[in-house]
């Protein structure tokens, strides 16, 4: 394989830091179309255009929608063929485990050197999984968000969609109207999302997606 003509998503809020990792990157990468996405809406909107055409997705943990690792998870079982690579500020043993138990490809620091964001990026595409120098990954418990992360992997991108807006609090008269649907369709949603969640309301819904956060999840 040669990493030539690709494309890839920088999914990050910040338009400096998305700036410059492109600009870090093109030179190693000069073949590269770079896409940008603010917000986890963002990133669904091109993936939604054309899944297909893409190779990388970099992915902040903490960007507007992204609850913590439930982005991460949908995209893994959604788009199983495309690799997701986490970069983060946060650089603890706990979220490197955590993100590579929920699929990510690799995990890179928002501190590490154009030489190793090359290095890691070259890595990933080749197939492998690539890790910050002396990490050793820690045990998991099989605690009850492994059981919600698997319950979310059912959820379609839609309705997936829907719960995110849940979360941001909007009533369903809202979501139909951004998302140019009827509010039947909306409940036929919420229906299948508490189903498949296991839960009985929309803020049950919420809780469970919220158990996702960085800040809520439990390591050994």
């Amino acid at each position: 394989m040669k990493l030539e003509n690709l494309n890839v998503i920088i999914a990050d809020d910040h338009p400096l830091f998305r700036n410059a990792l492109r600009q870090a990157l093109s030179s190693a990468f000069a073949d590269t179309r770079w896409f940008e996405a603010d917000s986890a809406e963002a990133l669904q909107t091109l993936l939604d255009q054309d899944a297909e055409s893409y190779d990388l997705v970099l992915l902040d943990l903490q960007m507007p929608g992204a609850h913590g690792y439930s982005t991460l998870i949908h995209l893994r079982a959604h788009y199983p063929e495309l690799p997701v690579v986490v970069i983060s500020a946060h650089e603890d043993v706990q979220t490197i485990s955590r993100a590579i138990h929920y699929g990510s490809a690799g995990f890179i620091p928002k501190s590490a050197s154009m030489d190793t964001l090359t290095e890691a990026m070259t890595s990933v595409l080749y197939g492998d999984i690539w890790l910050p120098e002396g990490v050793e990954l820690l045990a998991l418990d099989e605690s009850g968000t492994d059981q919600t992360a698997g319950k979310l992997a059912e959820l379609t991108p839609q309705q997936y969609k829907v719960l995110q807006m849940f979360a941001e609090g909007l009533l369903n008269k809202q979501i139909a109207y951004d998302l140019g649907v009827s509010e039947a369709t909306i409940k036929a949603h919420a229906t299948a999302i508490f189903r498949k969640l296991g839960v009985r309301n929309r803020t049950q819904a919420v809780i469970a997606l919220q158990q996702l956060e960085m800040d809520k999840v439990e390591l050994n």
